[in-house]
């Protein structure tokens, strides 16, 4: 019985910190999509050199990929919520 509710208390904490992961990428995904919102007015509102153009470009580039990386992790870390296996993933 102590081993069932020693699990259930790290499937708990597995969850709150799961369920905070989500919530700061989250938030961070809206931050980089307001970024690249500002680059988009940034390229359409002056009159740019071809060379900071293309460097507008190289920044919004990152951004795209970065922020479909985190969506994805979001997406795993939602999906592992919904199935009920929540687990504290590790970083080395």
């Amino acid at each position: 019985m102590r081993q069932s509710q020693a699990e259930s208390r790290r499937q708990n904490v597995a969850k709150r910190s799961m369920t905070k992961e989500a919530k700061q990428l989250t938030g961070l995904i809206a931050g980089l999509r307001e970024s690249l919102e500002g680059i988009q007015k940034e390229r359409t509102s002056m009159k740019l050199t071809g060379a900071e153009m293309g460097m507008l470009d190289e920044r919004r580039n990152n951004l795209l990929l970065t922020i479909a990386a985190l969506d994805d992790r979001l997406s795993a870390v939602q999906g592992l919520i919904d199935l009920g296996r929540p687990h504290i993933i590790r970083v080395h």
